[in-house]
């Protein structure tokens, strides 16, 4: 406990130092896109550290204990979802940094509702940042969920001491430093967790499974990927890959780039670079499950596997830089959430300069505000597996209207289709996934983004379609 205890007083005197560095900085545009100014190296560092981080090293661990290869598909997934963000990231960063957009509703906002009354402007806009925020309280309760499980072992806390830790540790750093700090710190977190891979993961890997040999001995769906069913796998490379397009974290950082080319660049290099992590860290899972049986808890395999292969040196620094991961994602879903929710719901965009800093206290008080709320989930539904896979799987539901207000020079036209597209695929996924939980004979749950995403495409289309038969002088549909 002494070496665990010196790393993370050595991190925590790393992140003091950022967090004095920015949290004198009160400008809008410093504190949510970095002042449009990101060099290629540190944004694709941040994009890394997100995608890899702790809570998803940690749930892909856990997934890969549980279903064996199934986790894969996930990172091939997103690889595909990254070279399709690099046809439009270059448009993306244009077009916010003429219009001064913050965040992907704001842009879907922009996009749909310009001449429609006030009235619908609002619906849409609670919509689908109410959406946006559903979706990344779940991300962030399994960065908790991470955090916690990794201090419940370390400093042998209970559970629910560890997630209020974990959770005021990551509200704090939050609230005071912005994106600016986020994306400073994460080339610092991505930085450890490659060290911890090299030095940890592949060497335990190769020696638990003697040269990947032991493999043959796990069941064979684990091995083939259809753990879960094929339609699970093959839900993952059709519907979840262009989901990257749509989540607002990418966004965020698309935004923050210094111009389009290296809003693709970060784009292209991103997907290229996520691919190993998300082999290595389900292999870590099954060989836990080799080694150590099938009674483990999944949430727990890392630390297990931590704990078997590393000195109390090496541990301790392999603990605090997947406590740096987790807080580098938790960090970024955290401020993602609160400028949406500020800056989409009360329009503070569309508000006179002089309100600016009235803007940013919201912003840091609603930090506060869903911290605490995605603390509160995490309690109740200490699962991070599924809290992962529901968060990136229900972001599906918004590629139809994005990929259309993307393409088509006046999306407005489809606005009220495009609302109801969301929606209703809101609602599928939720109906599927709550019979899912509740009847897993019945269906699996973390495939319920794949009805939700075919109803949204086409409801949409419906819309394309009798949008299409009407006079050319009709009115917005």
């Amino acid at each position: 406990m002494t070496w665990l205890i010196i790393w993370i007083v050595i991190y925590l005197a790393v992140i003091i130092w950022f967090t004095a560095r920015h949290v004198r900085k009160n400008d809008p545009e410093q504190y949510l896109v970095n002042n449009r100014n990101t060099a290629l190296l540190p944004l694709v560092f941040t994009t890394l550290a997100t995608f890899v981080g702790g809570g998803t090293s940690i749930g892909l661990i856990a997934m890969g204990y549980e279903s064996g290869f199934a986790a894969i598909g996930i990172g091939m997934a997103y690889v595909a979802g990254f070279m399709i963000l690099y046809r439009y990231a270059g448009q993306i960063r244009d077009f916010g940094a003429a219009r001064r957009i913050y965040t992907f509703p704001q842009y879907l906002l922009r996009q749909y509702t310009t001449g429609h009354s006030a009235s619908f402007t609002r619906l849409f806009s609670g919509s689908v940042s109410g959406v946006n925020i559903f979706i990344f309280f779940f991300l962030l309760s399994a960065q908790f969920v991470g955090m916690a499980s990794l201090l419940k072992h370390g400093f042998g806390m209970g559970y629910q001491t560890a997630a209020v830790v974990s959770a005021l540790t990551i509200i704090l750093y939050t609230a005071l430093a912005g994106l600016s700090g986020v994306i400073y710190t994460d080339m610092i977190q991505f930085v450890v967790i490659v060290i911890m891979i090299l030095f940890i993961f592949i060497p335990g890997t190769w020696s638990d499974t003697e040269g990947f040999a032991r493999l043959a001995e796990l069941p064979a769906e684990m091995l083939h990927g259809t753990f879960y069913g094929y339609t699970f796998l093959i839900g993952l490379l059709i519907f979840l890959s262009p989901s990257v397009l749509v989540r607002m974290d990418i966004w965020q950082r698309m935004l923050a780039a210094r111009d389009a080319s290296t809003a693709r660049k970060t784009a292209f290099w991103s997907g290229i670079g996520m691919l190993p992590f998300y082999i290595i860290f389900p292999l870590v899972g099954m060989s836990v499950r080799l080694t150590m049986g099938g009674e483990v808890n999944p949430n727990e395999a890392t630390y297990l596997f931590i704990d078997k292969h590393g000195g109390a040196f090496i541990a301790a620094f392999a603990i605090t830089g997947l406590l740096a991961a987790l807080m580098s994602s938790g960090d970024s879903f955290l401020n993602i959430i609160s400028i949406s929710a500020i800056r989409d719901f009360s329009g503070w965009g569309k508000k006179e300069r002089s309100t600016a800093a009235d803007g940013h206290k919201l912003i840091r008080i609603a930090t506060i505000v869903f911290g605490l709320i995605a603390l509160a989930l995490s309690l109740t539904f200490p699962y991070i597996v599924d809290l992962m896979v529901v968060g990136i799987g229900t972001i599906v539901i918004f590629v139809p209207v994005t990929l259309l207000a993307l393409s088509h020079p006046n999306p407005g036209h489809y606005a009220r289709w495009a609302l109801v597209s969301i929606l209703s695929g809101f609602m599928v996924n939720t109906v599927f996934f709550v019979l899912g939980i509740s009847q897993p004979e019945t269906f699996e749950p973390k495939s319920s983004f794949i009805p939700a995403f075919i109803v949204s495409a086409l409801v949409l289309g419906a819309g394309l379609l009798i949008h299409t038969k009407k006079p050319k002088d009709a009115a917005h549909t």
